[in-house]
Protein backbone atom coordinates (compact mmCIF):
# COMPACT_ATOMS: atom_id res chain seq x y z
CA UNK A 1 0.00 0.00 0.00
CA UNK A 2 1.09 3.25 -0.73
CA UNK A 3 2.51 5.89 1.75
CA UNK A 4 -0.38 8.44 0.90
CA UNK A 5 -2.63 5.30 1.48
CA UNK A 6 -1.86 5.07 4.68
CA UNK A 7 -1.57 8.56 5.94
CA UNK A 8 -5.83 8.34 4.92
CA UNK A 9 -6.86 5.71 7.19
CA UNK A 10 -6.97 7.52 10.06
CA UNK A 11 -9.46 9.95 8.69
CA UNK A 12 -11.52 6.89 6.99
CA UNK A 13 -12.12 5.62 10.63
CA UNK A 14 -12.85 8.70 11.42
CA UNK A 15 -15.36 9.40 8.68
CA UNK A 16 -17.08 6.22 9.75
CA UNK A 17 -17.89 6.81 13.50
CA UNK A 18 -19.47 10.13 12.01
CA UNK A 19 -21.52 8.70 9.94
CA UNK A 20 -22.71 5.13 11.83
CA UNK A 21 -24.44 7.72 13.76
CA UNK A 22 -26.80 9.45 11.21
CA UNK A 23 -26.34 12.80 12.34
CA UNK A 24 -25.64 15.41 9.51
CA UNK A 25 -26.02 19.40 9.77
CA UNK A 26 -28.04 20.56 7.47
CA UNK A 27 -27.45 24.49 6.19
CA UNK A 28 -29.94 24.42 3.21
CA UNK A 29 -29.92 23.67 0.08
CA UNK A 30 -27.42 25.43 -0.96
CA UNK A 31 -24.23 23.33 -0.01
CA UNK A 32 -23.89 19.24 0.07
CA UNK A 33 -24.62 16.67 3.15
CA UNK A 34 -22.55 18.34 5.93
CA UNK A 35 -21.45 16.93 8.78
CA UNK A 36 -19.39 17.35 12.12
CA UNK A 37 -15.69 18.26 12.26
CA UNK A 38 -15.28 16.38 8.21
CA UNK A 39 -17.88 18.86 6.85
CA UNK A 40 -18.87 17.60 3.58
CA UNK A 41 -15.90 15.55 2.46
CA UNK A 42 -17.73 12.86 2.30
CA UNK A 43 -19.68 14.45 -0.85
CA UNK A 44 -16.94 15.58 -2.12
CA UNK A 45 -14.81 12.47 -2.41
CA UNK A 46 -17.60 10.67 -3.99
CA UNK A 47 -17.65 13.32 -6.82
CA UNK A 48 -14.08 14.13 -6.92
CA UNK A 49 -13.61 12.83 -10.57
CA UNK A 50 -16.59 15.11 -11.77
CA UNK A 51 -16.26 17.96 -9.57
CA UNK A 52 -17.33 20.38 -12.61
CA UNK A 53 -20.82 18.57 -12.78
CA UNK A 54 -21.28 18.42 -9.01
CA UNK A 55 -20.22 22.17 -8.32
CA UNK A 56 -22.89 22.86 -11.69
CA UNK A 57 -25.68 20.90 -9.83
CA UNK A 58 -25.25 21.80 -6.47
CA UNK A 59 -24.88 25.72 -8.16
CA UNK A 60 -28.28 25.14 -10.01
CA UNK A 61 -30.00 24.29 -6.67
CA UNK A 62 -29.07 27.55 -5.09
CA UNK A 63 -31.59 30.29 -5.27
CA UNK A 64 -28.00 32.56 -5.20
CA UNK A 65 -26.37 30.57 -7.38
CA UNK A 66 -23.54 30.46 -4.71
CA UNK A 67 -22.56 27.79 -2.92
CA UNK A 68 -20.51 26.97 0.73
CA UNK A 69 -17.83 23.43 -0.01
CA UNK A 70 -16.52 23.31 3.86
CA UNK A 71 -14.64 19.98 4.34
CA UNK A 72 -12.09 18.88 6.36
CA UNK A 73 -8.62 19.34 6.25
CA UNK A 74 -9.47 21.80 3.43
CA UNK A 75 -9.92 26.12 3.05
CA UNK A 76 -13.46 26.98 3.26
CA UNK A 77 -14.71 27.61 -0.41
CA UNK A 78 -16.86 29.55 -2.12
CA UNK A 79 -18.27 28.80 -4.99
CA UNK A 80 -20.37 31.29 -7.18
CA UNK A 81 -22.08 31.38 -11.13
CA UNK A 82 -23.74 34.80 -9.77
CA UNK A 83 -22.36 37.00 -12.17
CA UNK A 84 -23.45 39.90 -9.43
CA UNK A 85 -20.62 38.16 -7.20
CA UNK A 86 -18.46 37.99 -9.86
CA UNK A 87 -18.15 41.54 -10.93
CA UNK A 88 -18.07 42.13 -7.42
CA UNK A 89 -14.73 39.99 -7.15
CA UNK A 90 -12.96 40.86 -10.69
CA UNK A 91 -14.00 44.35 -10.21
CA UNK A 92 -15.91 46.12 -7.39
CA UNK A 93 -13.68 45.00 -4.73
CA UNK A 94 -10.60 43.41 -6.69
CA UNK A 95 -8.38 44.76 -3.95
CA UNK A 96 -9.68 41.79 -1.39
CA UNK A 97 -9.57 39.07 -3.69
CA UNK A 98 -5.98 38.62 -4.77
CA UNK A 99 -4.86 34.94 -6.07
CA UNK A 100 -3.52 34.91 -2.68
CA UNK A 101 -0.87 32.89 -0.96
CA UNK A 102 -2.93 29.59 -0.45
CA UNK A 103 -3.05 29.79 -4.55
CA UNK A 104 0.24 30.82 -5.08
CA UNK A 105 1.33 27.77 -2.86
CA UNK A 106 -0.03 25.47 -5.26
CA UNK A 107 1.44 26.35 -8.45
CA UNK A 108 4.42 27.81 -6.85
CA UNK A 109 6.38 24.99 -7.53
CA UNK A 110 5.90 24.75 -11.39
CA UNK A 111 4.87 28.50 -12.03
CA UNK A 112 6.92 30.26 -9.88
CA UNK A 113 6.39 34.06 -9.52
CA UNK A 114 5.21 34.18 -13.58
CA UNK A 115 1.92 36.53 -13.68
CA UNK A 116 -0.36 33.96 -13.40
CA UNK A 117 0.73 32.97 -9.83
CA UNK A 118 1.22 36.30 -8.63
CA UNK A 119 -0.36 39.90 -6.94
CA UNK A 120 0.20 43.46 -6.39
CA UNK A 121 3.05 45.26 -7.84
CA UNK A 122 5.22 41.91 -10.09
CA UNK A 123 2.03 41.24 -11.14
CA UNK A 124 1.23 45.18 -12.58
CA UNK A 125 5.07 45.03 -13.84
CA UNK A 126 5.08 41.79 -15.65
CA UNK A 127 1.61 43.19 -17.09
CA UNK A 128 3.02 46.42 -18.51
CA UNK A 129 5.91 44.34 -20.17
CA UNK A 130 3.49 42.07 -21.55
CA UNK A 131 1.33 44.45 -22.94
CA UNK A 132 3.22 45.57 -26.25
CA UNK A 133 2.65 42.02 -27.59
CA UNK A 134 -1.43 42.91 -28.11
CA UNK A 135 -1.44 46.23 -30.13
CA UNK A 136 -3.07 46.24 -32.86
CA UNK A 137 0.43 46.86 -34.09
CA UNK A 138 1.79 43.33 -33.28
CA UNK A 139 -1.77 41.62 -34.29
CA UNK A 140 -1.35 42.91 -37.35
CA UNK A 141 2.11 41.09 -37.42
CA UNK A 142 1.01 38.06 -35.65
CA UNK A 143 -1.18 37.67 -38.77
CA UNK A 144 1.96 37.36 -40.40
CA UNK A 145 3.28 34.30 -38.50
CA UNK A 146 -0.03 32.58 -38.26
CA UNK A 147 -0.55 32.92 -42.23
CA UNK A 148 3.01 31.40 -42.93
CA UNK A 149 2.67 28.94 -40.08
CA UNK A 150 -1.08 27.74 -41.18
CA UNK A 151 0.00 27.63 -45.17
CA UNK A 152 3.24 26.05 -44.62
CA UNK A 153 2.81 23.59 -41.66
CA UNK A 154 -0.68 23.14 -40.67
CA UNK A 155 -2.26 23.38 -44.17
CA UNK A 156 0.20 20.87 -45.61
CA UNK A 157 0.12 18.27 -42.76
CA UNK A 158 -3.92 18.25 -43.58
CA UNK A 159 -3.10 17.85 -47.19
CA UNK A 160 -1.50 14.68 -46.56
CA UNK A 161 -3.28 13.53 -44.08
CA UNK A 162 -6.34 13.65 -46.75
CA UNK A 163 -4.33 11.64 -49.66
CA UNK A 164 -3.74 8.90 -47.16
CA UNK A 165 -7.02 9.27 -45.48
CA UNK A 166 -5.33 8.13 -42.15
CA UNK A 167 -6.99 9.15 -39.08
CA UNK A 168 -5.29 11.30 -36.26
CA UNK A 169 -5.12 12.59 -33.32
CA UNK A 170 -6.22 16.53 -33.72
CA UNK A 171 -6.30 17.67 -30.31
CA UNK A 172 -2.43 16.81 -30.73
CA UNK A 173 -1.76 18.45 -33.67
CA UNK A 174 -3.59 22.10 -32.95
CA UNK A 175 -1.55 21.84 -29.20
CA UNK A 176 1.67 21.47 -31.32
CA UNK A 177 0.77 24.32 -33.88
CA UNK A 178 -0.39 26.47 -31.55
CA UNK A 179 2.94 25.43 -28.92
CA UNK A 180 4.90 26.54 -31.91
CA UNK A 181 3.27 29.76 -32.55
CA UNK A 182 4.27 30.07 -29.19
CA UNK A 183 7.76 29.55 -29.86
CA UNK A 184 8.07 31.42 -32.99
CA UNK A 185 6.42 35.17 -31.27
CA UNK A 186 7.49 34.87 -27.88
CA UNK A 187 10.59 33.11 -27.65
CA UNK A 188 11.91 33.43 -30.76
CA UNK A 189 12.89 30.26 -31.42
CA UNK A 190 12.03 27.15 -34.07
CA UNK A 191 9.57 24.94 -34.14
CA UNK A 192 8.98 21.34 -33.87
CA UNK A 193 6.95 18.68 -35.70
CA UNK A 194 3.54 18.74 -35.98
CA UNK A 195 3.24 15.38 -36.73
CA UNK A 196 1.36 13.88 -33.83
CA UNK A 197 2.50 10.29 -34.21
CA UNK A 198 5.79 11.69 -33.65
CA UNK A 199 7.41 11.44 -30.43
CA UNK A 200 7.02 14.86 -28.18
CA UNK A 201 10.26 16.91 -26.42
CA UNK A 202 11.37 16.10 -23.46
CA UNK A 203 10.36 19.73 -22.14
CA UNK A 204 6.54 18.96 -23.96
CA UNK A 205 6.41 16.02 -21.67
CA UNK A 206 8.07 17.93 -18.64
CA UNK A 207 5.32 20.52 -19.10
CA UNK A 208 2.67 18.17 -19.09
CA UNK A 209 3.64 16.15 -15.99
CA UNK A 210 4.60 19.47 -14.37
CA UNK A 211 0.70 20.67 -15.01
CA UNK A 212 -1.11 17.66 -14.43
CA UNK A 213 0.37 17.17 -10.90
CA UNK A 214 0.04 20.92 -9.98
CA UNK A 215 -3.42 21.07 -10.87
CA UNK A 216 -4.53 17.79 -8.84
CA UNK A 217 -3.10 19.30 -5.74
CA UNK A 218 -6.08 21.84 -6.14
CA UNK A 219 -8.55 19.61 -6.26
CA UNK A 220 -6.74 16.93 -3.52
CA UNK A 221 -9.90 15.84 -0.80
CA UNK A 222 -7.07 16.33 1.45
CA UNK A 223 -4.76 19.42 0.70
CA UNK A 224 -2.43 18.25 3.52
CA UNK A 225 -1.68 14.99 2.03
CA UNK A 226 0.16 16.27 -1.51
CA UNK A 227 2.40 18.61 1.09
CA UNK A 228 3.13 15.72 3.31
CA UNK A 229 4.36 13.76 0.16
CA UNK A 230 6.09 16.94 -1.32
CA UNK A 231 8.14 17.22 2.09
CA UNK A 232 9.50 13.37 1.82
CA UNK A 233 9.74 13.33 -1.68
CA UNK A 234 7.77 10.65 -2.74
CA UNK A 235 4.95 9.74 -5.43
CA UNK A 236 3.19 12.27 -7.61
CA UNK A 237 5.71 15.06 -6.04
CA UNK A 238 8.31 13.31 -7.02
CA UNK A 239 6.87 13.36 -10.14
CA UNK A 240 6.62 17.07 -10.37
CA UNK A 241 9.83 18.12 -8.61
CA UNK A 242 11.60 15.96 -11.61
CA UNK A 243 9.12 17.41 -14.41
CA UNK A 244 9.83 20.88 -12.62
CA UNK A 245 13.46 20.37 -12.78
CA UNK A 246 13.07 19.29 -16.81
CA UNK A 247 11.17 22.17 -17.41
CA UNK A 248 13.49 24.98 -16.00
CA UNK A 249 16.49 23.35 -17.77
CA UNK A 250 15.18 23.99 -20.98
CA UNK A 251 13.33 26.64 -20.18
CA UNK A 252 17.30 28.19 -18.90
CA UNK A 253 18.88 26.38 -21.91
CA UNK A 254 16.84 28.66 -23.60
CA UNK A 255 17.57 31.92 -22.18
CA UNK A 256 21.03 30.67 -22.30
CA UNK A 257 20.87 30.57 -26.52
CA UNK A 258 19.32 33.82 -26.36
CA UNK A 259 21.63 35.94 -24.65
CA UNK A 260 24.64 34.07 -26.47
CA UNK A 261 23.10 35.81 -30.00
CA UNK A 262 22.94 39.09 -27.59
CA UNK A 263 26.89 38.64 -27.63
CA UNK A 264 27.66 37.95 -30.78
CA UNK A 265 24.93 40.61 -32.19
CA UNK A 266 25.89 42.62 -29.85
CA UNK A 267 22.55 44.17 -29.51
CA UNK A 268 18.69 42.33 -29.13
CA UNK A 269 16.43 44.69 -30.65
CA UNK A 270 13.69 44.84 -28.13
CA UNK A 271 10.58 44.70 -31.05
CA UNK A 272 11.23 41.24 -31.56
CA UNK A 273 10.07 38.94 -29.38
CA UNK A 274 8.63 38.93 -25.75
CA UNK A 275 11.48 37.21 -24.37
CA UNK A 276 14.38 39.15 -26.02
CA UNK A 277 12.76 42.13 -24.47
CA UNK A 278 12.37 40.72 -21.19
CA UNK A 279 16.17 39.75 -21.54
CA UNK A 280 16.32 43.82 -22.37
CA UNK A 281 14.52 45.02 -19.66
CA UNK A 282 17.20 43.75 -17.42
CA UNK A 283 15.16 41.05 -15.34
CA UNK A 284 17.12 38.03 -13.99
CA UNK A 285 17.05 34.87 -15.07
CA UNK A 286 15.00 33.03 -12.92
CA UNK A 287 12.11 36.27 -13.39
CA UNK A 288 12.54 35.67 -17.16
CA UNK A 289 11.83 31.99 -16.60
CA UNK A 290 8.99 31.64 -14.49
CA UNK A 291 7.33 34.64 -17.23
CA UNK A 292 8.43 32.39 -19.88
CA UNK A 293 6.67 29.17 -18.07
CA UNK A 294 3.51 31.10 -17.65
CA UNK A 295 3.21 32.45 -21.81
CA UNK A 296 4.01 29.13 -23.03
CA UNK A 297 1.26 27.69 -20.66
CA UNK A 298 -1.50 30.37 -21.28
CA UNK A 299 -0.50 30.27 -25.48
CA UNK A 300 0.14 26.33 -25.11
CA UNK A 301 -3.34 24.56 -24.59
CA UNK A 302 -6.32 26.92 -24.05
CA UNK A 303 -6.72 27.84 -27.91
CA UNK A 304 -6.16 24.43 -28.86
CA UNK A 305 -8.11 23.12 -26.31
CA UNK A 306 -11.05 25.50 -28.05
CA UNK A 307 -10.53 24.70 -31.82
CA UNK A 308 -10.50 20.95 -30.80
CA UNK A 309 -13.62 20.95 -29.09
CA UNK A 310 -14.98 23.57 -31.79
CA UNK A 311 -14.80 20.46 -34.35
CA UNK A 312 -16.17 17.97 -32.20
CA UNK A 313 -19.06 19.88 -31.77
CA UNK A 314 -19.25 21.72 -34.98
CA UNK A 315 -19.57 18.17 -37.02
CA UNK A 316 -22.65 17.08 -35.69
CA UNK A 317 -24.49 20.32 -36.84
CA UNK A 318 -24.14 20.66 -40.42
CA UNK A 319 -26.12 23.85 -40.69
CA UNK A 320 -24.21 25.53 -38.85
CA UNK A 321 -20.99 24.08 -40.51
CA UNK A 322 -22.34 24.94 -44.17
CA UNK A 323 -23.04 28.76 -43.45
CA UNK A 324 -20.00 29.11 -41.99
CA UNK A 325 -17.92 28.10 -44.62
CA UNK A 326 -20.47 30.56 -46.58
CA UNK A 327 -18.96 33.32 -44.86
CA UNK A 328 -15.57 32.06 -44.70
CA UNK A 329 -15.57 32.01 -48.12
CA UNK A 330 -17.08 35.00 -48.87
CA UNK A 331 -14.91 37.43 -46.20
CA UNK A 332 -11.77 35.06 -47.99
CA UNK A 333 -12.72 36.39 -51.76
CA UNK A 334 -13.50 39.59 -50.86
CA UNK A 335 -10.18 40.48 -49.14
CA UNK A 336 -8.28 38.17 -51.19
CA UNK A 337 -7.60 35.79 -47.82
CA UNK A 338 -7.52 36.46 -44.35
CA UNK A 339 -6.00 39.45 -42.23
CA UNK A 340 -6.48 41.40 -39.66
CA UNK A 341 -9.18 43.55 -40.74
CA UNK A 342 -10.95 40.40 -42.43
CA UNK A 343 -11.27 38.14 -39.49
CA UNK A 344 -13.16 40.93 -37.43
CA UNK A 345 -15.87 40.01 -39.87
CA UNK A 346 -16.16 36.73 -39.81
CA UNK A 347 -19.51 37.06 -37.00
CA UNK A 348 -20.61 33.66 -37.28
CA UNK A 349 -17.64 32.15 -36.54
CA UNK A 350 -16.88 34.09 -33.29
CA UNK A 351 -20.40 33.49 -32.08
CA UNK A 352 -19.81 29.68 -32.62
CA UNK A 353 -16.67 29.87 -30.77
CA UNK A 354 -18.37 31.70 -27.83
CA UNK A 355 -20.71 28.89 -27.66
CA UNK A 356 -18.08 26.46 -27.67
CA UNK A 357 -16.30 28.37 -24.86
CA UNK A 358 -19.57 29.08 -22.68
CA UNK A 359 -20.06 24.94 -22.65
CA UNK A 360 -16.52 24.08 -22.47
CA UNK A 361 -14.33 26.90 -21.26
CA UNK A 362 -11.13 26.54 -21.51
CA UNK A 363 -10.03 27.43 -17.64
CA UNK A 364 -13.60 25.96 -15.91
CA UNK A 365 -12.82 28.16 -12.62
CA UNK A 366 -10.49 30.00 -11.43
CA UNK A 367 -10.17 31.38 -7.65
CA UNK A 368 -9.12 34.00 -5.09
CA UNK A 369 -8.65 34.07 -1.59
CA UNK A 370 -10.30 37.01 0.70
CA UNK A 371 -8.01 39.36 2.40
CA UNK A 372 -10.93 40.36 4.99
CA UNK A 373 -14.38 39.40 6.19
CA UNK A 374 -16.80 40.36 3.36
CA UNK A 375 -20.22 39.93 2.27
CA UNK A 376 -20.93 38.76 -1.33
CA UNK A 377 -24.53 41.05 -3.29
CA UNK A 378 -26.65 37.81 -3.04
CA UNK A 379 -25.34 38.01 0.68
CA UNK A 380 -23.15 35.42 1.29
CA UNK A 381 -20.63 35.70 4.01
CA UNK A 382 -17.00 35.69 3.05
CA UNK A 383 -14.61 35.05 6.01
CA UNK A 384 -10.90 35.65 5.96
CA UNK A 385 -8.92 33.61 4.00
CA UNK A 386 -11.83 31.87 2.38
CA UNK A 387 -10.99 30.66 -1.45
CA UNK A 388 -13.51 32.44 -3.91
CA UNK A 389 -14.08 31.12 -7.02
CA UNK A 390 -15.87 32.14 -9.89
CA UNK A 391 -17.19 29.18 -12.07
CA UNK A 392 -17.25 29.91 -16.05
CA UNK A 393 -18.25 26.16 -16.68
CA UNK A 394 -21.25 26.29 -14.14
CA UNK A 395 -22.42 29.27 -15.09
CA UNK A 396 -22.39 28.19 -19.04
CA UNK A 397 -25.19 26.09 -17.80
CA UNK A 398 -27.00 28.21 -16.06
CA UNK A 399 -30.81 28.13 -17.16
CA UNK A 400 -31.23 31.53 -15.10
CA UNK A 401 -28.56 33.05 -17.23
CA UNK A 402 -28.97 31.56 -21.43
CA UNK A 403 -32.48 30.00 -20.97
CA UNK A 404 -34.09 26.65 -21.03
CA UNK A 405 -31.91 26.11 -24.29
CA UNK A 406 -28.69 26.42 -22.41
CA UNK A 407 -27.44 22.33 -23.21
CA UNK A 408 -28.10 23.26 -26.98
CA UNK A 409 -25.41 24.54 -29.09
CA UNK A 410 -27.30 27.80 -30.58
CA UNK A 411 -24.69 30.26 -31.77
CA UNK A 412 -27.41 32.97 -32.81
CA UNK A 413 -27.86 33.22 -29.12
CA UNK A 414 -24.77 35.51 -29.56
CA UNK A 415 -26.63 37.62 -32.42
CA UNK A 416 -28.13 40.60 -31.94
CA UNK A 417 -29.17 41.77 -35.61
CA UNK A 418 -28.46 41.51 -39.35
CA UNK A 419 -27.50 44.15 -41.37
CA UNK A 420 -26.52 43.86 -45.11
CA UNK A 421 -26.25 40.24 -44.81
CA UNK A 422 -23.77 40.81 -41.81
CA UNK A 423 -24.30 39.57 -38.39
CA UNK A 424 -24.03 42.03 -35.75
CA UNK A 425 -22.68 39.96 -32.28
CA UNK A 426 -24.55 41.35 -28.73
CA UNK A 427 -22.23 42.77 -26.64
CA UNK A 428 -22.16 40.20 -23.54
CA UNK A 429 -21.18 41.43 -19.93
CA UNK A 430 -17.55 39.51 -19.24
CA UNK A 431 -18.93 38.97 -15.61
CA UNK A 432 -21.73 36.43 -17.33
CA UNK A 433 -19.17 35.26 -19.31
CA UNK A 434 -15.90 35.49 -17.85
CA UNK A 435 -13.98 33.15 -20.14
CA UNK A 436 -11.16 35.40 -20.22
CA UNK A 437 -11.71 37.31 -16.67
CA UNK A 438 -12.94 40.45 -16.31
CA UNK A 439 -12.04 43.71 -14.64
CA UNK A 440 -7.80 44.48 -13.61
CA UNK A 441 -6.91 41.11 -14.70
CA UNK A 442 -8.85 40.34 -17.81
CA UNK A 443 -6.59 38.84 -20.17
CA UNK A 444 -4.14 40.68 -22.79
CA UNK A 445 -4.44 37.85 -25.07
CA UNK A 446 -8.05 37.75 -25.79
CA UNK A 447 -8.10 39.61 -29.22
CA UNK A 448 -5.10 37.63 -29.80
CA UNK A 449 -6.42 34.30 -28.96
CA UNK A 450 -9.78 35.12 -31.58
CA UNK A 451 -7.72 35.92 -34.06
CA UNK A 452 -5.13 32.69 -34.19
CA UNK A 453 -8.86 30.68 -33.49
CA UNK A 454 -10.52 32.69 -36.25
CA UNK A 455 -7.56 32.21 -38.77
CA UNK A 456 -7.06 28.19 -37.48
CA UNK A 457 -10.64 27.68 -38.38
CA UNK A 458 -11.36 29.29 -41.15
CA UNK A 459 -8.65 28.19 -43.02
CA UNK A 460 -9.30 24.46 -42.02
CA UNK A 461 -12.54 24.87 -42.77
CA UNK A 462 -13.00 26.19 -46.23
CA UNK A 463 -10.43 23.70 -46.88
CA UNK A 464 -11.43 20.09 -45.58
CA UNK A 465 -14.35 18.52 -43.83
CA UNK A 466 -13.09 17.13 -40.03
CA UNK A 467 -14.53 13.44 -39.35
CA UNK A 468 -14.49 12.43 -36.09
CA UNK A 469 -14.02 8.69 -35.68
CA UNK A 470 -16.44 7.39 -32.99
CA UNK A 471 -19.77 9.05 -31.57
CA UNK A 472 -19.01 9.02 -27.75
CA UNK A 473 -18.87 12.85 -26.24
CA UNK A 474 -15.44 13.25 -25.18
CA UNK A 475 -14.43 13.34 -21.68
CA UNK A 476 -13.88 16.97 -20.58
CA UNK A 477 -10.58 17.15 -18.33
CA UNK A 478 -10.05 19.86 -15.67
CA UNK A 479 -6.36 20.55 -15.66
CA UNK A 480 -5.05 24.03 -15.33
CA UNK A 481 -6.35 24.49 -18.81
CA UNK A 482 -8.98 21.80 -19.62
CA UNK A 483 -9.04 19.12 -22.69
CA UNK A 484 -10.22 16.25 -24.00
CA UNK A 485 -9.32 12.56 -22.20
CA UNK A 486 -7.47 10.49 -24.95
CA UNK A 487 -7.78 13.05 -27.31
CA UNK A 488 -9.83 13.35 -30.80
CA UNK A 489 -9.51 11.07 -33.63
CA UNK A 490 -10.52 12.54 -37.10
CA UNK A 491 -9.71 12.06 -40.50
CA UNK A 492 -10.03 14.40 -43.01
CA UNK A 493 -10.94 15.03 -46.75
CA UNK A 494 -10.78 17.44 -49.19
CA UNK A 495 -14.00 20.35 -49.30
CA UNK A 496 -15.97 20.37 -52.64
CA UNK A 497 -15.03 23.88 -54.52
CA UNK A 498 -11.61 24.03 -51.85
CA UNK A 499 -8.57 25.65 -53.46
Amino acid sequence: MEASSLVLVPFLVLVVLIVSTGKYVRRGSTIPKTYPVIGCLISFYTNRNRLLDWYTELLTESPSGTVIIDRLAARRTVVTANPSNVEYILKTNFVNYPKGKPFTEILGDFLGEGIFNVDGELWWKQRRLATHDFTPKSLREYVTVLRNEVENELLSFLDAAAQDSQPFDLQELLRRFTFNIVCIVFLGIDRCSLNPSSPISEFDRAFQTAAAVSAGRGSAPLSFVWKLKRRAGFGSEKELRNAVGQVHSCVNEIIREKKKRKKRKKKIHASTDFLSRLIVAGESDEAVRDMVISIVMAGRDTTSAVTTRFFSIISGHTKNERELVNEIRSVKETGGGFDYESLKKLSLLKACLCEVMRLYPPVPWDSKHALTDDRLPDGTAVRAGDRVTYFPYGMGRMEELWGKDWDQFQPNRWVESYDHQTRVLKKVSPFKFPVFQAGPRVCLGEEMAYVQMKYVVASMLDRFQIEPIGTEIPVFVPMLTAHMAGGMQVRVCRRDGSR
